[in-house]
């Protein structure tokens, strides 16, 4: 899995405990169901996570049910509270 993460991205994380958990989040909505994902300083709950080597910061994944993405993107949103979000492939939503 290639982990793109902008340098301010890294910055983020390391000024707030140098650690990152991301996990797929499922949702049933009046679509059906779709599964997101979640990052965080902090683990959602007690899944089975796995280090990831990004060389700047200390990633943890948890991919559910499926296969890592090719391609894990992280962007640094919010204007009043800043947080972390986590692309699948380039999707908001796990494909």
């Amino acid at each position: 899995m290639n982990v793109v993460a902008p340098l301010e991205v890294e910055r983020f994380i390391r000024e707030h405990g140098g650690r990152l958990f991301v996990w797929t989040d499922a949702r049933r909505c009046c679509g059906g169901a779709m599964t997101f994902l979640s990052a965080g300083s902090t683990p959602g709950d007690a899944r089975s996570f796995e280090r990831v080597d990004t060389g700047g910061f200390e990633l943890w994944f948890a991919p559910g049910r499926t296969s890592p993405p090719a391609e894990l993107r992280l962007e640094l949103k919010g204007r009043r509270r800043k947080h972390v979000e986590a692309y699948w492939d380039g999707c908001v939503f796990v494909t």
